[in-house]
């Protein structure tokens, strides 16, 4: 029999997909497992903190969001559309001249 693994974002196995019989069989332990895990007890837990970093990349994104404003309170900072945020946001690659203009207009109004 092959389980299905799911990864996490790190590319680590982080959960099992189980034929019900197998479920069924081990429920009684798999309750008492969660159970810890999810009261802090468990041995093998670890709390993992929330980093945004791991999930953004775009540095206009995580000014935006660390600075708590949405796209259209940045577009009107800059005097721009917020379409032209929303683009600007989906790149893989923003200019350093854009990215002094972000910091700037988060600076100014802050």
């Amino acid at each position: 029999m092959i389980l299905q693994k799911i990864k996490s974002i790190n590319g680590k196995d982080e959960y099992v997909l189980l034929p019900m019989p197998v479920y069924h069989a081990l429920k009684e332990q798999i309750e008492h497992e969660l159970a810890a895990y999810e009261t802090g007890y468990g041995d093998d837990q670890k709390y993992v903190p929330f980093v945004l970093e791991d999930y953004v990349d775009n540095p206009v994104v995580l000014a935006r969001i660390k600075a708590g404003i949405t796209q259209e309170e940045l577009a009107n900072r800059l005097g721009v559309s917020q379409a032209y945020i929303s683009q600007t946001e989906r790149r893989s690659h923003v200019t350093n001249k854009l990215l002094e203009r972000v910091r700037i207009a988060l600076k100014e109004t802050a």
